[in-house]
C-alpha cells in the first residue's frame, strides 16, 4: 500500500483538531478545561467532529470518544494516540 501524503505532524494534528472543536462548538469553546458536555455538545456536532477529522486528517474518530466528554486537550491526545496507532 501506497501513500500519497505523509501523516500529519503532530503540531498539525493539534492545530486541526482544536480548529474543527472551535469551529463546530462554537463561541466559548477555547476555554481551558470546557468539555464536550460543558459546551453543550450533542449528537450531531459529534458526528461533525469525527468527520471532520477524518476528512482533514485521515484518521477515523469514534463518536463515543465525545460521549465520554473530554476537553479539547484529551480529545487531542485521543486523535493523536489513534494516528500512532494508524500509522502502525
Amino acid at each position: 500500500m501506497s501513500t500519497q501524503q505523509s501523516a500529519p505532524s503532530t503540531e498539525e494534528i493539534t492545530q486541526r483538531v482544536r480548529a474543527i472543536w472551535t469551529d463546530i462548538l462554537g463561541p466559548g469553546s477555547d476555554r481551558p478545561g470546557a468539555t464536550f458536555f460543558d459546551l453543550n455538545g450533542q449528537s450531531i456536532a459529534a458526528v461533525q467532529i469525527a468527520a471532520a477529522v477524518e476528512e482533514q486528517l485521515g484518521i477515523p474518530l469514534d463518536i463515543g470518544d465525545l460521549f465520554e466528554d473530554p476537553d479539547v486537550e484529551t480529545l487531542t491526545n485521543v486523535v493523536l494516540a489513534k494516528s500512532g496507532d494508524a500509522a502502525g
